[in-house]
């Protein structure tokens, strides 16, 4: 039963019309209300000359992000492994000193 469902979705002026799993609505409907707030925002603040622009940023702003949090997320396993490195060798030698006696 993989029924797909036709839905409509207005992004900067435009309406877009999809074939998509039921599954994928709430989130196609949220990244494209988050791309309509944000390319808003692009316009009030900056002065540009068409949507492709302001959708151009919007890309820019949420592809950045991703990449930012893979960056994070890299450096915060790397931490972690670091951590987890010196526990481990804390455990040994407390293990090794424990084995003398």
């Amino acid at each position: 039963m993989n029924e797909k469902l036709k839905i409509k979705l207005s992004i900067a002026d435009r309406v877009y019309p999809l074939t998509i799993d039921p599954r994928q609505e709430e989130g196609l409907r949220k990244a494209a209300k988050n791309i309509e707030v944000l390319a808003k925002k692009f316009e009030q603040s900056y002065a540009v000359r068409d949507k492709q622009d302001v959708l151009a940023m919007c890309a820019l702003q949420f592809a950045s992000k991703i990449e930012q949090g893979g960056i994070n997320e890299a450096e915060n396993i790397k931490s972690a492994t670091r951590r987890l490195k010196a526990l481990e060798e804390k455990l040994k030698g407390s293990l090794d000193s424990e084995n003398v006696l």
